[in-house]
């Protein structure tokens, strides 16, 4: 395992299109705490500061920024497919299986990869919380500070997911380019299939259906919070039907579609000609 991650990154440090996209991704999540720190003055009558609102309040910043951090996920992302479009474009797969390389080992060097930067960026948004939450939280109990870290779990799954959704584009249509383009078409094309299935059967039904597929699967891992928010602040609150939490059918989808993922790219490799 040490072995293959090693060779990947080698890879990936030799690329400077790479490098500065990994840093990148790597620099965006921090600017949530920028974003609690924001001071906006309304009219000169008096100052809105956003982190003095009770959103980064433990337990809620595990939330609230996983749900933000996440959305810095395309930049990784096209790392990914431009890992796989390298290799073709470079000739660097036959190289690889040339030297002894097996493609089960090539495509489990992405994979590694891919859990690798993963479990990076969600030390780093596990620091962030922290940060934030330590800084704004008048909460001090322990079991209280981490009582929903199960976010960080959710947000470390669907990274990989995610990335593992894209590992199979690049291996399928082997340009960085064309893959990007049809993770697009695959986000309209499940919206287009869920319009047809609130058409024909109704809303419920569509949005239960809508949840198995691969891009929203993924999203509701961590689900929007400002109804959370809305509810946190409304009188009563207890009205509001809304749940917010991270559950295990949410887990095994994700999980499901990301073994599929990893096993078709291995298939595609195995009986593509190169």
């Amino acid at each position: 395992m040490l072995r293959l991650l090693q060779l990947e990154l080698q890879k990936l440090m030799l690329n400077r299109a790479s490098k500065v996209l990994i840093l990148i991704s790597f620099v965006l999540p921090f600017f949530i705490i920028l974003l609690s720190a924001i001071k906006i003055n309304v009219f000169n009558y008096f100052t809105l500061e956003i982190g003095h609102y009770g959103i980064f309040n433990f337990p809620i910043v595990w939330h609230i920024v996983t749900f933000f951090a996440s959305q810095f996920k395309l930049f990784f992302a096209i790392v990914v497919v431009s890992m796989i479009g390298n290799e073709y474009s470079n000739k660097t797969i036959k190289q690889n299986l040339i030297d002894g390389l097996s493609k089960k080992e090539f495509i489990l060097s992405k994979f590694y990869t891919i859990v690798f930067f993963s479990a990076l960026a969600t030390l780093l948004v596990f620091i962030i919380c922290l940060l934030v939450g330590l800084f704004y939280s008048s909460i001090d109990e322990v079991h209280l500070i981490f009582r929903e870290t199960e976010f960080l779990f959710a947000y470390f799954l669907k990274l990989v997911g995610f990335f593992s959704l894209c590992l199979f584009l690049g291996m399928l249509v082997k340009r960085s380019a064309f893959a990007l383009a049809f993770l697009f078409v695959l986000f309209i094309l499940e919206w287009i299939i869920y319009g047809l299935l609130a058409w024909k059967l109704d809303e419920s039904t569509a949005t239960k259906i809508q949840n198995f597929f691969p891009l929203k699967s993924m999203y509701k891992l961590i689900d929007q919070p400002f109804q959370r928010i809305a509810i946190s602040k409304a009188p009563n609150g207890q009205d509001f039907l809304y749940d917010f939490g991270v559950h295990w059918y949410q887990i095994a989808i994700v999980m499901a579609w990301t073994a599929l993922f990893i096993f078709l790219s291995y298939r595609l490799l195995k009986k593509r000609d190169l």
